[in-house]
């Protein structure tokens, strides 16, 4: 169940699984009794408060009073708006409901231990505001546990973005599959427990709805893992480059090279300027070290076939004639046909020759952006899923936009949103290690976006797997732990 889908797209599932038979009052009836055994397993038979909107959600609202109810909790319902104006299956649904039906007020909180938002569904295109706004705001304010029902109401199903105000849930409850506003910050943060429940939609509609996106897991990228061979040797499992900065700059593309190596390249260079050669020599033992002198002496390096992959960017420096020669040195690294990973200074250094760099992406490429970095690359409106997924079809590379809710695109339009990176990742070089993670997957011949998606992943495993004190040292020593879990698992 790693697909996420858009709300146009759960609609979609909708439409299909009643064209193969299931009604929709069926599985209305689902949706809500599903939610009902959610919270009853979460929370036993408490006072609820059940509030219903005026469309679906509502609807879902009255069937999972009904069975709360049933189970023995006392429950009120509110509902936004007059009985008499439901319509379709939520209308049948009231009709099956024999309490009260109060309008919405925060009246119905009195003696609720806990709230059901059945307001508004993913769909939401409004700010959400008046009593829907004054009831919720009020729930939150008496710290009163809310159950959502798809998503907290406020929260669009797209773009995890907030139309006005927004309630911080206990348990979101959503059916089939997730969407990617469950993924995506600020809508993710205010999920709180996210369960995903089964309502009668056959797995067989995903195919007429092609999802495009999915939550990044091991499933998505290890059918691309390079398997290791009794007969291979460090030749056969690639050969990465990567650039250091000057003198007192070379820590960044240290940490790069050292994960490139862990992770799996059979060898790995850092190409140095002369005057760091000996502050990066008294680091280095595995990683090789070639210095260069120029521009040119740098292509040179890069000649050996053998030399497949190449990081750019981490500590690179855009002083005085910075910009230039780095400039030089990646378009070089492209007209050279590599496999590259561009990250942070490789990324500003085109914010105003972006076409120079367009025209020279391919599909081997890799671009790991924070999002100033991003902005300067790729200016425009747009939810991030949308900004990155059309990033990558403009620069024809893959575009890895990092953050909490990291999100992977490829020019073809396949994207993921990474779920597994603890807040410990916020700290100095970390992202230059997920750069070399991307560096020494491209150089054993892992596809761009799966060797971005699984670094990604990776990345956030072996912070996960260190736990608090983590620095950026420490992922590329974490790695192995998470590797031979992998391996087990797959055996």
């Amino acid at each position: 169940m790693t697909e996420l889908l858009s709300v146009q797209q759960m609609y979609g599932a909708d439409s299909a699984a009643m064209a193969a038979g299931i009604s929709g009052e069926k599985l209305m009836e689902a949706a809500g009794r599903e939610v009902a055994r959610a919270i009853l397993d979460r929370f036993g038979a408490q006072s609820t408060a059940v509030l219903c909107g005026p469309g679906n959600n509502g609807g879902d609202g009255f069937v999972i009073a009904r069975h709360l109810k049933k189970a023995g909790a006392k429950v009120s319902l509110a509902l936004l708006g007059d009985k008499g104006d439901l319509r379709g299956d939520a209308a049948i649904m009231a009709g099956r409901w024999r309490g009260r039906v109060a309008p919405l007020g925060s009246d119905v909180l009195e003696g609720a231990a806990l709230v059901v938002d059945a307001l508004f569904g993913a769909g939401l295109a409004r700010p959400v505001k008046g009593p829907a706004k004054t009831v919720l705001a009020a729930a939150q304010a008496r710290k009163l546990p809310i159950i959502a029902v798809d998503v907290p109401s406020g929260v669009q199903g797209d773009s995890g973005q907030i139309l006005g105000f927004a309630p911080q849930a206990a348990l979101t409850v959503t059916f089939f599959r997730p969407k990617s506003g469950h993924l995506l910050y600020p809508g993710r943060g205010l999920c709180g427990e996210l369960r995903v429940v089964d309502i009668g939609i056959p797995d067989q509609v995903l195919t007429e709805i092609e999802a495009r996106t999915w939550i990044n897991q091991p499933s998505i990228w290890l059918p691309s893992w390079p398997p290791l061979s009794l007969e291979g040797h460090k030749y056969s499992r690639g050969h990465a480059v990567v650039l250091s900065g000057g003198p007192g700059k070379t820590g960044a593309a240290r940490l790069a090279a050292g994960a490139a190596l862990r992770v799996g390249a059979g060898l790995v260079t850092v190409a140095s300027p002369l005057a760091a050669v000996a502050e990066n020599a008294a680091h280095l033992t595995a990683v090789m070290i070639d210095p260069w002198r120029d521009g040119a002496a740098f292509r040179r390096l890069l000649l050996d076939p053998r030399r497949n992959a190449v990081c750019l960017g981490p500590g690179a420096g855009l002083g005085a004639g910075g910009v230039k020669r780095l400039r030089g040195n990646v378009l070089a690294a492209l007209d050279l046909g590599k496999a590259v990973v561009l990250d942070a200074d490789a990324i500003t250094a085109f914010a105003t020759a972006r076409k120079s760099l367009f025209r020279q992406l391919h599909g081997n490429c890799i671009l790991t952006p924070h999002q100033g970095e991003f902005s300067r690359l790729f200016p425009g409106p747009g939810d991030k899923l949308q900004r990155t997924r059309q990033a990558a079809a403009d620069c024809g590379a893959v575009v890895l936009l990092k953050g909490p809710d990291t999100v992977i695109a490829a020019p073809d339009g396949r994207a993921v949103i990474n779920a597994n990176a603890p807040p410990d990742l916020a700290t100095a070089g970390s992202g230059d290690v997920l750069a070399g993670f991307c560096t020494g997957l491209l150089a054993q011949g892992v596809p761009a976006f799966e060797a971005a998606a699984a670094a990604c992943w990776l990345h956030g495993a072996a912070a996960q797997c260190f736990g608090p004190g983590l620095i950026a040292e420490d992922l590329a020593n974490a790695l192995p732990a998470v590797l031979s879990a992998l391996r087990a698992d797959t055996a």
